[in-house]
């Protein structure tokens, strides 16, 4: 009789890299989690257009994008479980699949990401906080928000700096004032419903809401999954700060599964309480579909909540800003510390704790590339921000295939494992690959977002040009950092002790 094979041998610890341990626990985790997410922005200025994609059927559309996310969110959980660092991804796709799927996609491509999104929210933020305080004027002229942006920018920075404590009790007040708007906005619509107060074109909830069969539509349902399925994106930044919880084992993987739970909860809450109060025609309504709280929440809760909510959708950009502050110098910080980038990267400040070389250079990067999105075009930055779906389902695609080899061994031990450890996040890496085949020929339409060149549309260009850079630059600097490029630092079996890694890159320096 043959025998099961044997799980895959336990990784070394991975090295200490000054970060402060045993800082924090699962609920400011959890927190980090949801402000990077930004759930009171995304849901603002994205569930207008689920609507004009499915109807009604909105919240179905919420239920059925959180499929992948949670199959996805399973194999961070287990990769982080069983190779706890900072890097996340880069250190779980180069550890399986090699070095250079490892910098390119564990490296390149969420950084990209973030950092298009670092000028977005920085944008988006100012310009809710100017339009909140009565500046509409400042509010509509780029450089003003362009200058203001990089301010907040600078600031994210500063906290960031001063130690996972403040940032963490910060994220708390800013993603409380999140929930609390959506709950209230949501509250306030139901309460009108049942009142016969709603806006006119009101619509009854049905359970038929919740049904993926209901639309009749399926091409209109996957466009809504696929704007549902990014809206969901940011959870796994919490992933960055797993070397200072306090199970860095355990408390990640629990918190990357609550942070989506939760987000799922108020995202179908919310979309049914925002279709049931306005119906279909009043959120898709040209006044509406492009910030729908904004506009409906003082309707619905009366003037004085309803400006709450529009500071919660600011702040919220705000709130996610400052997650990247921490999770992106830390994700650098591990790939100093494997030689993937100079070792300027991992300079720590001795009391804090903190990565302050990758902060400031993060900050000074995303000042950069505002400044140079907002030159290039007023409306360029959005356009970018488009075609930040492709990067994000390649890179989530790859962590979670990276899981489904780890754990190969593991299948055949027990049945809960195959389908944890195996089925579950397959299906989670096959649902990325087809949004992002989705997405791309989308993008190729010469119609989409109404730009193109040559025939295509302007966001595949953006999109698959920084995927085509992304490969290009990973080629070029592979024989500038050998030891990790050779496998040396994190070997496809094992990865490295802090020693190994000193000597490692020791006798690189001296050669």
């Amino acid at each position: 009789m043959s025998h099961p094979l044997p799980p895959p041998a336990p990784p070394a610890a991975a090295p200490s890299k000054g970060l402060k341990s045993g800082s924090i626990g699962i609920g400011p985790t959890v927190a980090l989690g949801l402000a990077a997410v930004a759930p009171a922005y995304s849901l603002a200025v994205t569930l207008g257009f689920v609507v004009l994609a499915v109807g009604a059927s909105t919240p179905a559309a919420f239920l059925l994008g959180f499929v992948p996310i949670l199959f996805t969110a399973l194999a961070f959980r287990d990769l982080n479980r069983e190779m706890p660092d900072c890097g996340g991804v880069f250190v779980w796709i180069s550890r399986v699949f090699g070095s250079f799927a490892g910098w390119f996609l564990g490296g390149w491509v969420p950084q990209i990401a973030t950092f298009i999104a670092s000028a977005a929210l920085a944008q988006v933020a100012t310009t809710y906080l100017l339009n909140f305080v009565g500046l509409a004027w400042a509010a509509s002229d780029p450089v003003v928000v362009a200058v203001i942006a990089c301010g907040l920018i600078a600031l994210s920075a500063v906290v960031a700096a001063r130690g996972i404590e403040l940032s963490t009790w910060v994220q708390y007040a800013l993603i409380g004032l999140q929930l609390v708007a959506l709950g209230g906005f949501s509250i306030a619509a139901f309460v009108a419903m049942a009142g016969g107060n709603s806006a006119a074109g009101a619509e009854q909830p049905s359970p038929e809401w919740l049904s993926p069969f209901a639309s009749g539509d399926v091409s209109g349902l996957v466009s809504g999954v696929i704007l549902c399925l990014f809206i969901y994106w940011g959870w796994d930044a919490l992933i960055a700060v797993n070397e200072e919880t306090t199970d860095r084992k355990a408390t990640p993987g629990k918190a990357v599964v609550l942070t989506t739970v939760i987000l799922l909860f108020f995202y179908v809450v919310t979309a049914t309480a925002a279709v049931g109060y306005a119906g279909t025609a009043g959120i898709t309504d040209p006044e509406t579909v492009s910030d729908v709280l904004s506009v409906l929440g003082p309707q619905a809760t009366g003037e004085l909540f309803g400006q709450v909510i529009v500071l919660a959708v600011g702040l919220s950009a705000l709130a996610a800003l400052m997650t990247v502050a921490v999770s992106t110098p830390r994700s650098w910080l591990s790939m100093g510390t494997y030689g993937a980038l100079p070792r300027t990267v991992t300079r720590m400040h001795p009391l804090r704790g903190t990565p302050t070389t990758s902060i400031a250079w993060w900050a000074l990067l995303s000042i950069a590339v505002t400044v140079v999105l907002t030159a290039i075009s007023a409306d360029f930055i959005g356009l970018a921000i488009l075609s930040v779906g492709l990067m994000i389902a390649a890179y989530y695609a790859a962590t979670a295939l990276a899981s489904v080899v780890y754990f190969a061994p593991q299948m055949l031990t027990s049945p809960k494992a195959l389908l944890v450890k195996g089925v579950l996040p397959g299906l989670g890496a096959l649902m990325m690959l087809g949004a992002f085949a989705y997405s791309a020929v989308d993008m190729l339409s010469p119609e989409y977002a109404g730009l193109s060149w040559l025939g295509i549309g302007s966001v595949f260009w953006i999109g698959a040009g920084s995927l085509v850079l992304g490969l290009l630059v990973t080629a070029a600097i592979r024989p500038k950092l050998r030891p990790y490029f050779s496998g040396q630092t994190i070997p496809r079996g094992n990865v490295t002790t802090r020693s190994e890694l000193q000597s490692i890159l020791s006798n690189e320096t001296e050669a």
